[in-house]
């Protein structure tokens, strides 16, 4: 089978990293832990954060994850046709991806996630040769127990509320006021109340890979499909998935509500609606109007990791007190706005980038690593 490059994967790409960077905007304004306590003070705010909460967060990274599931497919696929095995290759693009993830969370920013999918690579290793079928029954069988574990609530104690409500305003401080030293010692040397429990973090580092690996599995089962190379002949199953994105979208506007079902209700419903977006996108991709633009999306998604890592950049700055130092002081309307103009200046960027090179920097780099050669192509 010829694996090749399909230019809806790259146009999903690049919209994710959309939403991804209006839901990390919370994390960039009011810290890690602080923009589950945000305090809004007018009505344009509210309904800002409404809107992050319920049509962006934890509907975004899933895409992303899709997304890369499906690449990851392509990509052994690729080595294969080429004769050669692609588990090594598979092994050292893993390792590439957690050392950018360890420098990225380390020096940079604690919101990383290329050290959590350089690891999960290594987890979906198994999978690799599994038919479609069976990946998409165990993709709803963790979905399944993954969602479950999202009911019931746990109750902090007015000790547990006091810890948090000391650290967010000590992180209010730090990133705001702070050196670029001082940032990064309270990033790397302060624990956030909870987590000093060495079981708690081994507990939270083994589940929290599953929540994803639904969407992994699910990209990879699709990509054995062959889907998306045919958006036409395929549009009564997008046509279908579309029914997630206002099913997904009222089970988190439920799931805002305190309740023992509100956990489950977020959770299975940030799925639902990244599935509907997927499907939404895929049938929006071929009509009159979105193939004059889409070709800014696919620009942004071939440049992704370059573009990830860029919009780290650009927001530590804004915010963080060795920049500007905006932290928790511009509001959710203006952060929205604010990623919106930051993601079309990556578009235009993107566009022009690609006009004199084929890849980004830091896609080099990683395609070098993964095909061990300087020319960055694979050894013959």
């Amino acid at each position: 089978m010829h694996s090749k490059r399909i230019s809806f994967i790259d146009g999903l790409r690049g919209f994710s990293l959309l939403g991804i960077l209006l839901a990390n905007l919370l994390i960039f304004q009011y810290g890690m832990y602080g923009k589950d306590d945000i305090e809004t003070t007018s009505f344009l705010n509210e309904a800002a954060l409404k809107f992050v909460k319920v049509a962006v967060e934890g509907s975004a990274m899933p895409i992303f994850t899709f997304v890369f599931g499906y690449s990851f497919i392509k990509l052994v696929e690729s080595i294969r046709n080429k004769g050669k095995k692609s588990r090594w290759s598979i092994l050292r693009r893993s390792t590439g991806l957690i050392l950018l993830g360890f420098l990225h969370a380390t020096y940079l920013w604690d919101g990383d996630i290329l050290l959590f999918y350089g690891s999960i690579m290594i987890v979906l290793l198994p999978f690799i040769n599994r038919k479609p079928k069976t990946l998409f029954i165990w993709a709803t069988i963790l979905f399944v127990l993954t969602t479950a574990l999202g009911y019931g609530q746990v109750d902090s104690t007015t000790k547990e509320e006091q810890e948090m409500k000391e650290y967010n305003e000590l992180a209010y401080d730090t990133y705001g006021n702070g050196t670029y030293r001082e940032i990064y010692e309270f990033r790397n040397d302060v624990m956030p109340p909870g987590f000093e429990d060495p079981i708690f973090i081994i507990i939270l580092l083994i589940v929290a890979p599953f929540i994803y690996i639904p969407m992994f599995l699910f990209g990879m089962g699709v990509a054995k499909l062959g889907a998306f190379e045919n958006l036409v002949t395929e549009r009564k199953w997008y046509v279908r998935g579309s029914i997630f994105v206002p099913i997904g979208l009222i089970c988190k506007a439920l799931g805002l509500l305190k309740n023992d079902w509100a956990g489950v209700l977020s959770m299975g419903g940030s799925m639902l609606l990244s599935i509907g977006y997927i499907s939404l996108f895929a049938l929006l991709y071929e009509t009159n109007f979105f193939v004059r633009i889409r070709s800014v999306f696919e620009n942004v998604g071939k440049l992704s990791l370059s573009n990830y890592i860029l919009q780290t950049v650009i927001c530590t700055f804004v915010f963080y007190g060795y920049g500007f130092g905006l932290f928790g002081q511009l509001g959710v309307a203006m952060g929205v706005l604010l990623g919106i103009v930051i993601y079309i200046l990556q578009c235009i960027l993107s566009t022009l980038y690609l006009k004199k090179f084929k890849r980004g920097p830091l896609e080099v780099l990683l395609r070098m690593w993964t095909n061990f050669s300087w020319s960055g192509r694979p050894k013959a």
